[in-house]
């Protein structure tokens, strides 16, 4: 009876000592809607595409894509990487906590290219989807040149000739 009852308790604190290392789970659903359960970070953006409107050429414009860890483990991103020389990415370097924010910044400067534009913005990171992409786009405007000033016009007015 002893051993009964010393195996029936070595066995439920053996179950309660793994209950209790499990790691908690978030829920993920998948861009095709299959639900996944994970320990890993989860990114939750408020966008992942902004657009500027129009854009006086010459100055360089930000934007700041928020986001929250909404996954159980600290989110880390590794690269954020543009895909043209004129958008230039800052981001949040430390270690972002389960239910804590992070910013992802574009700057696009817009001196010498007039035109519509969509960049994108590569983030890589521990989370679920270990590769995000999000999109800067607009229409830079370039400002019409006043004409310039000209002299006044003159009437030439030749000598009667006798």
């Amino acid at each position: 009876m002893k051993k009964l009852f010393f195996l029936c308790f070595f066995l439920i604190i053996g179950a309660v000592a793994v209950q209790a290392q499990e790691k908690k789970t978030s829920f993920y659903e998948t861009d095709e809607g299959e639900i996944i359960e994970t320990a890993k970070p989860i990114f939750k953006f408020n966008e992942e595409t902004f657009n500027f409107g129009e854009l006086k050429e010459g100055d360089p414009y930000t934007h700041e894509f928020l986001f929250t860890n909404i996954g159980n483990e600290p989110l880390i991103i590794t690269d954020v990487k543009a895909s043209c020389g004129c958008t230039t990415p800052d981001w949040t370097k430390e270690a972002i906590p389960a239910g804590g924010t992070g910013i992802i910044k574009a700057t696009y400067n817009t001196k010498g290219r007039p035109g519509k534009f969509t960049k994108a913005i590569t983030v890589t990171s521990n989370a679920i989807t270990p590769t995000k992409r999000l999109f800067i786009e607009g229409d830079v405007i370039t400002e019409p040149t006043a004409p310039a000033e000209q002299a006044p016009v003159v009437p030439v007015v030749e000598p009667e000739h006798k």
